[in-house]
């Protein structure tokens, strides 16, 4: 049976555009165009789609109204379309708080030139929004859906505009070319670690952790009692995708001043990242910023890992500093990527960082947890109920990494309870 797709959208050129993208897989079919958001409403309810592709601005009832509506009266997974201005993502955060499930920025120039990674990706993030869990809404069964459940290109994608930035398929014999993102701060050092850290993520073949397959089976809620773990931690670190930003502020704004830093690798575009840890600072004690080159680590401050960007970091005395690096995207499935930098914080807090993974598809975190791990720090997974898409805590569940598998509207308080 083919997933059901309905398009909101005021623009006729991308409905149509997009009808064509849909329907040439198999797998899915467009059962129905909306041009305005309160018709999308009324289609939603007469139509029951599996998943609905909606536009942030348009006239009569604007996309976030939507979203609103379609929550309340018949919930249904959504990807935002958003362009990537202040505006955009700002309107993008507002839907998601409403319940849309997840965003790829909008991108005419992709669609109408039809290139071929940008549809790939667009088609892999419909169905894997399809497969998500909102409110009130049962996800089609596995068996029922003909793709296989996507790995770690449709997570990329979520980071990334549809088309020219999207990952290429990783090639052992080449190596990423990656720069520091202010010429001035251009570091070898840097640079030459980035690559270590790489060459310890890839496996024989040179393919990223982040990229590899994983079994997801069918497991129960694996919640675990929390119980303190008793160990000292100098760090707190958090890796989510899909369902992340919603996830992050039911926690960061739950936390007192901790006198640890708090570093977030979310999958996110670079125009979004700004905005989001402006909106989280606003509401927390913590002082939440998007991280930026040269930062040394410090208590009480929430650093972003920027989008489009990978984070590492070196050694400052008892702390850490924040290097901002930029590759070509060759052997990287993310960026920014959790795998990245938990290796990295592993190399220098070793056994006492508290690290957790929420709700995101794929993998990205499995490996940088394992990392941890082995140093003996503490790696805690979001369940499954409390998920929009459970397959980045899964992924370490299943390896067997995870030390505690917790609710999320319990983790902001045992976080408070290890420190």
């Amino acid at each position: 049976m083919a997933i059901k797709v309905l398009i909101v959208d005021d623009s006729s050129f991308f409905r149509k555009r997009l009808t064509e993208i849909i329907n040439a897989d198999t797998t899915m079919e467009v059962c129905g165009e909306a041009k305005d958001g309160k018709e999308g409403v009324d289609l939603t309810l007469r139509l029951r789609p599996d998943v609905i592709t909606m536009d942030v601005e348009m006239p009569v009832m604007d996309g976030i109204t939507a979203v609103q509506e379609i929550m309340k009266k018949a919930p249904t997974p959504i990807l935002m379309f958003s362009s990537l201005t202040y505006e955009g993502a700002n309107s993008t955060f507002k839907a998601l708080e409403a319940g849309a499930v997840d965003y790829m920025p909008k991108n005419f120039d992709d669609i109408a030139h039809r290139r071929e990674d940008a549809l790939k990706t667009l088609r892999d993030t419909i169905k894997a929004v399809s497969r998500s869990r909102v409110r009130g809404f049962v996800p089609r069964p596995a068996a029922a859906v003909p793709a296989a459940r996507p790995a770690a290109a449709p997570a990329a994608t979520t980071a990334r505009p549809l088309g020219g930035t999207a990952p290429a398929a990783p090639k052992a014999a080449v190596a990423p070319t990656v720069q520091a993102t202010t010429p001035s701060r251009l570091n070898g050092a840097a640079i030459g670690e980035f690559n270590r850290i790489h060459s310890m993520l890839s496996n024989d073949q040179g393919t990223p952790a982040a990229a590899r397959k994983f079994s997801f089976g069918d497991h129960s809620d694996e919640t675990t009692m929390f119980k303190r773990s008793g160990k000292t931690h100098q760090l707190v670190a958090i890796g989510s995708s899909t369902g992340g930003p919603i996830a992050l502020q039911q926690i960061i704004p739950k936390l007192p001043k901790l006198n640890v830093p708090v570093v977030i690798v979310q999958h996110m575009p670079a125009s979004f990242t700004t905005t989001f840890a402006q909106r989280l600072d606003g509401i927390s004690q913590l002082h939440v910023v998007e991280a930026k080159d040269g930062d040394v680590l410090q208590p009480g401050v929430c650093y972003i890992a920027p989008g489009g960007m990978q984070m590492i970091f070196e050694r400052q005395g008892m702390s850490a500093r924040v290097h901002i690096l930029k590759d070509t995207g060759k052997k990287v499935s993310y960026n920014p990527c959790v795998d990245v930098s938990f290796a990295s914080l592993a190399g220098i807090y070793g056994g006492k960082v508290l690290a957790m993974i929420l709700t995101g598809m794929g993998s990205d975190g499995c490996e940088g947890c394992r990392m941890l791990k082995q140093k003996g720090s503490v790696i805690w997974a979001q369940n499954e109920e409390s998920c929009v898409v459970y397959g980045m805590p899964q992924a370490i569940v299943n390896a067997g990494v995870a030390d505690l598998v917790l609710p999320l509207d319990e983790i902001a308080a045992d976080i408070v309870k290890e420190f």
